[in-house]
């Protein structure tokens, strides 16, 4: 099939299809209080249920701002030693929170058999560039320091986020790469994260028509106002050489895509080692669609399975 006309897998292309039909304003159109709520209650609509877990407790930790919303998740009660998954939700940096990526964090949790800490960083406009990155690395730090706190036992960080959480998935090990936490990274898992500043490849090809618009990365971009040529804004300007191992992943008809891509390659000529999914015929932000894009579990699946035999090796 030509570069002209993707391949689009049948259950994606009926979304597309039924959010063509649907008229009405753009989320850049409409009150940044509206747009933060019609994409929580949209979650609601096309995610796939929460799995029910032993453990769920919302917390807070100290930031640079005031204090973090936590959600610790587990599917145990208590456990012994072990790492802990932090997940940066997206959102653009600009919208998203603990609710929109709630039932995501439940099936890793699930999946992987790990604690897992969500993080709900300060949001832009408000609080722009570096106010998220440096709310994610502030609470990574503290979990890091306080697992009582949490009543486990914290020997290591898995960083894991879709979109701009992926980007803060590879911030803070970058960050805690050059200023040690209490315990290592020992896995990042990126998923179709932003991590420079480019405006062409697949972000010209699947500029409108593929769920996330380039008009829509231009106003989160616009709202989140990074530096430019700071590693923190742009991570594939970061040092990448002892990177944790990485589980990098893209959807093949995404605006991101390519900056997906780029990442990945840096990361291997770096010497680290990387492992690259790309789902094809789906679509930025398909693991918050798994009740309208059912092939999209599998997907996730076939992630936490990948991130459950790198860590079997990493622990051996």
């Amino acid at each position: 099939m030509s570069e002209a006309t993707p391949y689009v897998r049948p259950d994606v292309k009926m979304l597309l299809d039924m959010l063509a039909a649907m008229a009405g304003p753009k989320m850049n159109e409409i009150p940044l209080a509206d747009a933060r709520a019609s994409y929580t209650q949209m979650a609601a609509l096309v995610e796939a249920d929460p799995v029910p877990l032993a453990t769920i407790t919302d917390l807070t930790c100290p930031g640079p701002r005031g204090d973090i919303p936590l959600r610790l998740y587990d599917p145990r009660a208590d456990r012994g030693p072990g790492p802990v998954v932090m997940f940066y939700h997206g959102g653009g940096f600009v919208i998203g929170d603990l609710e929109s990526h709630h039932a995501l964090c439940t099936t890793i949790a699930a999946e992987l058999d790990l604690p897992v800490v969500a993080v709900h960083y300060a949001l832009a406009p408000e609080h722009p560039f570096p106010a998220s990155d440096e709310d994610c690395i502030a609470a990574t730090r503290w979990v890091a320091e306080n697992g009582l706190k949490l009543g486990r036992e914290v020997t290591g960080l898995i960083t894991m986020g879709d979109s701009a959480g992926g980007h803060l998935a590879i911030v803070v090990p970058q960050a805690l790469a050059k200023d040690p936490a209490k315990v290592p990274v020992i896995l990042q898992v990126p998923i179709y994260p932003a991590t420079d500043e480019s405006s062409d490849g697949s972000m010209t090809e699947f500029a409108d028509g593929y769920l996330l618009t380039k008009e829509t990365m231009d106003w989160f971009m616009g709202c989140y106002a990074p530096e430019a040529g700071n590693p923190m804004a742009y991570p594939i300007h970061g040092a990448q050489a002892g990177s944790p191992p990485t589980l990098l992943v893209t959807a093949s008809l995404d605006p991101l895509r390519d900056q997906g891509r780029r990442y990945a390659a840096a990361l291997a000529a770096a010497g680290v080692e990387c492992h690259f999914m790309e789902m094809k015929g789906s679509i930025h932000g398909f693991v918050n669609l798994r009740k309208a894009v059912p092939s999209a579990q599998a997907d996730l699946l076939a992630i936490l399975a990948q991130a459950k035999l790198m860590l079997a090796r990493i622990s051996a």
